[in-house]
């Protein structure tokens, strides 16, 4: 019970934690960028902060998975999994969660503005498990503009509300102190 009762804290203070920073600007990703430029950003409470090219994104290990579309159907998706990115970023992981570490949020930005949050635990196969992919494909096509380059896919979701098209960063930050 402890353990759920932990999740929930953070669940609630990384929606009041969204909810006041709305109005923050951050960087966005400019339209027509060069080939090397960053497509995605992974930063914040991070080991070593991520700049990935398309290139870069492409060469990383990749996952498929299939899942209904904003459009009802089933599409494949590939990419790369969150719960990855944030490893290669040097996030917490597994049994590395764990007192403060259950603070830690992951807010996932487009370069529209739209916004989501995640807890840590819940993208970690020791908590929720929850399966999330940074995808580049869909149904083995390049993303279009509207939605890409890359899109955050969270196929558990019976709404896809929490699917980010046009995600530009993911910042990792603390919410408060356990105790």
């Amino acid at each position: 019970m402890g353990r759920k009762r932990r999740l929930l804290c953070a669940w609630l203070a990384a929606i009041a934690l969204v909810m006041a920073s709305a109005g923050i600007s951050r960087a966005q990703t400019p339209a027509a960028a060069a080939p090397d430029a960053p497509i995605l950003m992974v930063k914040g409470e991070v080991k070593q902060e991520l700049r990935l090219s398309a290139a870069d994104f492409k060469a990383l290990p990749r996952t498929k998975v299939t899942a209904k579309g904003h459009d009802g159907v089933s599409h494949e998706y590939e990419g790369v999994t969150l719960q990855s990115l944030l490893a290669k970023s040097g996030v917490p992981q597994g049994h590395e969660i764990r007192g403060k570490e259950m603070t830690l949020v992951v807010l996932a930005d487009a370069s529209d503005k739209y916004r989501v949050v995640f807890s840590l635990a819940e993208l970690d196969g020791d908590f929720a498990g929850e399966q999330v992919l940074v995808a580049d494909t869909e149904d083995g096509k390049a993303l279009d503009a509207q939605h890409g380059p890359v899109q955050l896919v969270v196929p558990g979701d019976k709404r896809q509300g929490r699917w980010v098209r046009m995600l530009n960063s993911i910042t990792v930050q603390r919410i408060g102190e356990s105790k």
